[in-house]
């Protein structure tokens, strides 16, 4: 008996030390290619720098940004295909142009709207407290901003003011003082020191006496019907925290915009990744309730924390999707140069790990993106060590399924995982040779599929025998770029808000074929891809391409969604054979209260259609659009609601960002 448990101590002993040794050479080998790659950047940099301080290379920069010119403009024509497709470019930037000034002043109200808007009386009729912390603050942008205020529509309102400027900057105090003497709705105070953005705000909040809070920078201008807006929704939804798409402009002229932001509705993981909320935020003074408006800690970045801190209590998030704020991009502003306050940078970094903390997140590194210094990648933990069970259908085409297979084994630094492969009626000797070859491989199941083609059948059989924690559609026509393409998608998976997580793939000329998908996108007005075609390197629209972000689908090409899940909703739906069963599928997540993320961290090749060809011509067209037709049926309400994560001012036409003509 001692002998049996000697033998047994043993063997489990031998396990460990298997296990142990195996992890050591993983972490090992991991750590060293960690550090070579950190050998090969810092010995790039090296070189860079010493290229980029060489006088000759100085001297040269006038040729080189000459030679780069014609480089950008080979590159057009290449792009649009022909002379004829710059052209057609050239109208499309001018016609952006047109669309900047249409929503510029020429969306100011008519005398005609100004009246009917000014005499509309609302239940609540509530007082809302517009704060402006003041800071030797330019004279001409100090009239401005108070004159946009005072040009409200709607005309219950107070615009509180805690001046911090100094002596040199006298004139502050007495413009204000000049106002407020004409305006009894306009109250000053002029404070003993500066206290900063976040101290000043503070102040400004304790000579309010509005149910809202609204937060105005004091060199912006507000469009004449934004507290209008605002106190509409706020009666309509019964809203609690309000905020706007705005503009950044220079020059003075707020038709001179550099950028327009057509916002998503609330987005949490948006939100984490980027202020993107940030202007004209008004809200409910009961959500301030026990807690500062704004914490100094956080000075430089201070609204990101307070907007994540008080969407957090908000129980009705509304935002309206018109253009109502306006920010001056001048010397000094953030709007022309986060530089100009780099000490923003680490503060934002602070708050949102402040709010991921609250939220029971540890472990986590946020760190800057490509697009901008202050939209970040938030890597979170991945807890435990689950199971993934990858599940792929083919029928033929071995050589696609060779290389999809290949590139996992290849490239992906996660362990655990199972591949099961669906067989669909292949019909030639050279899969089923290499599925003898597959079949010695302990971490691949294939299991048969028997009847005509229907991608949701055949992925709901797979994941019946796929013995994962996790689910993982793929297709068979993928290739996989990023080596821990299986931990960007999983870190988010496991989260328990979320549903279906999805990665960015690209065709083979390394374009773009999936970034998240829009519904009622397209000619069918079912669904679309957004940033379609875009260059790999492209930033996206307001750098939507660098960081995750929550959409309401992801294609079924590469989702990860937990298999309890998967269940839960009833998997792929089974009518809808071949096209939108995996919209269908994430529309059913969020019906069941689940939010889906695309993250651009988790990289694939997806040689797309190359499987089942194009849906473009005969009996594939015909049933094509009547998949469409029974989507649009099922979902209409939503597809008429319009995709909360897509601005209803952008075409549904293009999937480029475009603006509606």
């Amino acid at each position: 008996m001692d002998q049996e448990k000697n033998l047994s101590a043993g063997a489990l002993e031998k396990d460990y030390k298997d296990a142990y040794e195996k992890e050591h050479y993983k972490a090992v080998y991991l750590a060293n290619r960690v550090a070579e790659l950190e050998d090969q950047v810092d010995d790039l940099t090296f070189k860079l720098n010493r290229i980029k301080n060489n006088p000759v290379w100085k001297a040269s920069a006038p040729a080189r940004k000459c030679m780069h010119f014609v480089i950008r403009q080979k590159d057009r024509l290449k792009n649009c295909g022909s002379i004829g497709g710059v052209i057609q470019k050239l109208k499309y930037k001018s016609w952006e142009k047109k669309a900047m000034t249409h929503y510029g002043t020429a969306s100011f109200p008519t005398e005609e709207e100004r009246k009917a808007q000014e005499s509309v009386v609302f239940d609540r009729m509530v007082k809302i407290s517009i704060l402006v912390p003041l800071w030797n603050t330019p004279q001409d942008f100090l009239h401005e901003m108070i004159d946009s205020v005072q040009w409200q529509t709607y005309k219950n309102w107070e615009l509180c003011l805690a001046d911090g400027s100094d002596d040199a900057h006298a004139y502050v105090g007495q413009i204000c003082q000049e106002y407020a003497a004409k305006d009894n709705r306009i109250v000053y105070h002029k404070l003993e020191k500066n206290e900063g953005i976040a101290g000043n705000t503070n102040e400004c909040c304790k000579l309010a006496t509005g149910e809202f809070i609204g937060l105005f920078d004091h060199d912006d201008i507000l469009h004449p019907c934004a507290l209008y807006e605002y106190v509409k929704v706020i009666n309509e939804k019964n809203a609690d925290y309000v905020y706007c798409d705005e503009a950044t402009f220079k020059n003075g002229d707020i038709n001179k915009m550099i950028t327009m932001h057509f916002k998503p509705d609330y987005a949490i993981d948006n939100l984490r990744a980027n202020n993107y909320i940030c202007h004209f935020s008004v809200f409910s003074r009961e959500l301030l309730d026990g807690t500062e408006l704004f914490r100094s800690k956080f000075d430089g970045s201070q609204d990101h924390d307070m907007i994540l801190r008080l969407t957090d209590r908000a129980k009705c998030i509304v935002h309206v999707p018109k253009l109502l704020y306006y920010w001056r991009s001048h010397a000094g502003s953030v709007a022309a140069n986060i530089g100009a306050k780099p000490y923003a940078i680490e503060s934002a970094r602070g708050a949102v790990a402040d709010h991921l903390r609250k939220h029971g997140f540890d472990h986590f590194t946020i760190t800057s993106t490509r697009a901008f210094e202050t939209i970040f990648k938030i890597t979170y933990e991945i807890i435990g060590e689950p199971k993934i069970s990858i599940v792929i259908a083919n029928k033929d085409h071995v050589e696609d399924l060779r290389r999809c297979v290949s590139s996992i084994f290849e490239k992906s630094t996660w362990e655990n995982y199972e591949i099961v492969i669906v067989e669909n009626n292949s019909e030639t000797k050279e899969i089923f040779a290499y599925y003898d070859e597959l079949k010695n491989n302990p971490r691949i199941k294939i299991v048969t599929y028997k009847g005509e083609f229907n991608y949701s059948k055949i992925n709901n059989l797979g994941v019946k025998e796929a013995t994962g924690d996790y689910i993982l559609l793929l297709n068979n026509d993928t290739q996989v770029i990023t080596v821990n393409w299986m931990e960007e998608l999983l870190m988010y998976a496991q989260r328990p808000d979320i549903g279906a997580v999805g990665g960015k793939l690209y065709y083979a000329d390394k374009t773009i074929q999936h970034a998240g998908v829009v519904i009622g996108l397209g000619a069918h007005r079912t669904a679309g891809h957004v940033h379609h075609m875009q260059k790999r390197e492209n930033l996206g629209y307001m750098g939507r391409l660098c960081y995750a972000q929550n959409m309401t689908a992801v294609t079924g090409a590469c989702l990860m969604v937990k298999k309890s899940i998967y269940e839960k909703v009833g998997g792929l739906e089974e009518s809808f054979a071949v096209s939108l069963n995996d919209v269908d599928f994430c529309l059913k997540l969020r019906r069941a209260g689940y939010l889906n993320v695309f993250t651009p961290f988790a990289e694939l090749y997806h040689y797309e259609s190359a499987s089942r060809g194009l849906d473009d011509q005969g009996e594939k067209l015909e049933r094509y659009n009547e998949e469409s037709a029974r989507f649009r049926e099922k979902w209409k309400k939503e597809l008429e609601a319009g995709d909360p994560y897509f601005n209803p001012n952008f075409s549904l036409d293009k999937p480029d960002f475009s603006l509606k003509v």
